[in-house]
This record gives C-alpha cells, structure tokens and sequence, in this order.
C-alpha cells in the first residue's frame, strides 16, 4: 500500500499532544466542592465508570483515521503489456541425393544429413536441443534437388511445419537428381518478399554446389539484397570423404567413402552479399550449434510495457472514522453526559 500525499502522515505526531493537553484539560476543570467522598471509596466502580474514557478513546481514533485517510492511501497493481514483432524465416534446404552420407553425429547417433537436420530443424522452430523455438516468426521451407519445391508458405502454424519436415525424403530418382541451388533461392526470394515483416532471413542448407537450373545463386542473393533479405548459408557434410549408402549387387547396402564438394566460395559470397553469415557443419552437434548460433542473431523483438493501475483506499478509513464519531458523539450525548 502506498500514499498519495504521504506527508499528511506527519498530522499523526500531533495525536500525543491532543491526549496530553486533553489530560491537562480535565486536571484543571472546575468541579463541585463536597465535605468528603470517604462513604464512596469502598465503592466497587460500575462498568459506565470503567469505560469513562471511552469516548476520548474515540475521539483519538477518529482523528487518527481521518488523517490517514486524508493521506489517500493506495493499492497500486502492475500489469505489464508485452508486445512482440516477429521475423520471416524461409528454410531452403538441400535433398539431393548426397544428404543420404552418414557423416552426421548427433547425441551420439549416427545419421545421415538429412536426419539431422530434422531433429535441428524442429527444436530451431518448436525448441529443444538447447534453442527456445520461434513462437513469433512466421516460417516457410523450400525443399530442393534438380527442382525446388515450396513446402510450405510462411506460417505461424508450426505444427504443421515440423510434420511437413519430419515427412520430407531425399530424392533417389536418378531423373530428379541434382542441386538448383540458384532456383531454390529464386523459389524462396518469391515467396517471402511480400511478408509484412521488418526483418526477413532465409537460412540455405546445402552439401553440394549449383549444378543445374538457370538461376545463378550470386545472382539470385544480389536480388535478395534489393528486398532486404539476409541469407545464412551453411555447408554440410564432413571434409575430404563421406561414408555413403552403397546397395550392392547381393541386396546389401554397405558404406563407402564418397568424395565430399562443397561449392564454399559460392555459399561464402552469397553471405556476404547479403550482410549474412558463411557456416560449416561437419557434424550434427555443429549444426545444433549453427542453428543456436542463428537463433541469438535473428532475435524477436520484444517491448513489455508496465502499467500501475491504483485502487484508492480512502474510503477504508474514513467512512469508519465517521462511524466512530458518531458512536462517540452519542455516547456523550447520553450515559456518558457531564454536567458542565
């Protein structure tokens, strides 16, 4: 509880005073002269005598709750109002048939590319893994091989999007093979220019380097630089050679090393084009990290308002004071009477 005029308080330090002078008062008044009052001493006194003081009792504590409720006492209750912008975030990721190397370490298991991107894709947008998940952002995926193909559009339903996740494979038909990274970028770019959103980031996850399509990715990341998008590009995959699923003539699949590369001057200039960041994920704990890493970039912005919104408490001591008074005034109107 607090005050609005709090040095109204200070009235209080008059009470003491009031009483003593009051004391004084009744020491000094004139009373009616009698030859001796020594029949009246054995006496037992009644009740009305005991409670004589009562009515300047009253008059104390009238006093008392007037002055506090002059101080306008006060319940003060804060709400604060958050209010949140989110960003737009496009995922392109990669599913040619090379994500298929098991080269990936995630908690200790081993799995191919794609399983771990998956596993940090859905904690980057849900949480978990250590990230807080994207609540606020509005988050599309662009999936691509030789053909990109929109996913799913920017939406806060992310539900959706981590079951649209968790159902994408990687191409194995030789025919659809292949990495357009230049028109997974363009599909991307597309899709996300007209988002009404103050920031716009498109993180492109590849382990390859552009091999068909006609769009060029530098100059389809010059392109999102004229919208305003940043890019973060992260090449997966370890360095040199990657153990690959190989099927043999018997039915058996057994692991090869595969020679891994990564078109990293591409994905370099494509950053730094578009004021984004270049990564390199040999592992599933570096993607995590990566991905961690993005998150602290890219934050929401956050504003949180505080309010006070005050209950005026007055009325609690005031309307009691008046009450008081007018229990004390009929008190000496009645059995507690002087005789002046």
């Amino acid at each position: 509880m607090t005050f609005a005029s709090p040095w109204l308080l200070l009235l209080l330090l008059a009470l003491p005073v009031i009483v003593y002078l009051g004391y004084v008062r009744r020491r000094t008044k004139a009373a009616v002269l009698y030859s001796s009052v020594e029949a009246f001493r054995t006496l037992k006194p009644s009740l009305v005598h005991r409670l004589r003081r009562l009515p300047d009792i009253l008059r104390v504590l009238v006093l008392a709750l007037v002055i506090v409720g002059l101080a306008r006492p006060q319940k003060g209750q804060e709400s604060v109002v958050v209010s949140t912008e989110g960003i737009a975030v496009q995922m392109v990721v990669d599913i040619s048939g090379s994500m298929m190397a098991e080269d990936m370490q995630l908690g200790g298991q081993r799995m191919n590319r794609l399983e771990a991107l998956k596993r940090v894709f859905r904690s980057f947008v849900a949480g978990g893994e250590g990230l807080d998940g994207r609540p606020n952002d509005v988050i599309g995926m662009v999936a691509f091989a030789r053909y990109p193909d929109a996913r799913c559009p920017l939406t806060l339903d992310h539900g959706v999007l981590v079951q649209l996740i968790d159902a994408t494979k990687i191409v194995t038909e030789r025919s659809e093979d292949g990495t357009a990274i230049g028109e997974a970028m363009a599909l991307g770019i597309d899709r996300m220019k007209d988002a009404e959103v103050k920031s716009k980031v498109m993180i492109l996850l590849t382990d390859g380097q552009n091999n068909c399509g006609d769009a060029q990715p530098v100059e389809a990341a010059r392109i999102a630089k004229a919208l305003g998008i940043k890019i973060y590009t992260i090449g997966a995959g370890t360095r040199g050679f990657a153990p690959y699923p190989v099927k043999l003539p018997s039915g058996e699949t057994v692991l090869q090393r595969v020679p891994v590369d990564i078109d990293e001057t591409t994905l370099k200039e494509i950053a730094d084009l578009t004021g984004g960041k270049y990564f390199r994920a040999t592992d599933g704990d570096s993607l995590a990290r990566i991905y961690g890493e993005i998150d602290k970039l890219e934050k929401t912005k956050t504003e949180s308002v505080k309010y006070l919104d005050y209950t005026e408490l007055f009325s609690f001591f005031l309307f009691p004071g008046l009450g008081l008074l007018v229990i004390e005034h009929a008190l000496r109107s009645t059995r507690f009477r002087k005789i002046p």
